[in-house]
C-alpha cells in the first residue's frame, strides 16, 4: 500500500487522510480560486472519496461554479485555513489543497485548468498542459 497523503489546517482543529494516490492534480486560475488563495491561483489534488477519513470539523462555504454545479469549500472555523472541496455533482470525490498536506512535495500537478483567467505576473510551470476552462471529461 502507498503511504497516505495526509494534512490539514494549520492549527491541526481539522485533519485528513487518504489512502489512495490522487487521480488529478491542478493548477486552478479561475477568479473564485483567486479570491481564495489570494493569489492568481489555486493548487489542488483530487481522490476518490473512499478511503478518505476527516477529522476536526469545517465550517462551509457553497458557491456555484462555471458548470451551474455546487461546489463546497470547507475551511478551519478556528484558523480559517481552506482545506478541502466537495461537489455535489462528484460525491465520489474529494479535493484538497496542496499546501494543506503534511508532505507538500508529494503534490505533482499535471494541468493548469481556467488558464484563460490567469494573469501574467502568476507564472506557472510552462510545461503543463494549459486548458482556457476545464478539460473534457
Amino acid at each position: 500500500m502507498t503511504k497516505p497523503f495526509t494534512g490539514g489546517c494549520a492549527c491541526g482543529a481539522i485533519h485528513y487522510s487518504i489512502a489512495s494516490e490522487p487521480l488529478f492534480a491542478n493548477h486552478c486560475q479561475c477568479r473564485d480560486c483567486q479570491r481564495e488563495s489570494g493569489t492568481g491561483h489555486g493548487s489542488y489534488a483530487t481522490f476518490a472519496r473512499a478511503g478518505v477519513t476527516v477529522t476536526g470539523e469545517a465550517s462551509r462555504w457553497d458557491m456555484v461554479g462555471d458548470s451551474g454545479n455546487v461546489k463546497t469549500r470547507a475551511f478551519c472555523p478556528v484558523c480559517g485555513v481552506a482545506v478541502y472541496m466537495t461537489f455535489s455533482a462528484m460525491p465520489d470525490i474529494f479535493t484538497i489543497r496542496a499546501a494543506s498536506l503534511d508532505e507538500p512535495g508529494r503534490y505533482k500537478p499535471q494541468v493548469i485548468t481556467y488558464a484563460a483567467r490567469g494573469h501574467d505576473w502568476d507564472h506557472l510551470d510552462p510545461e503543463l498542459t494549459k486548458f482556457e476552462t476545464m478539460p473534457p471529461r
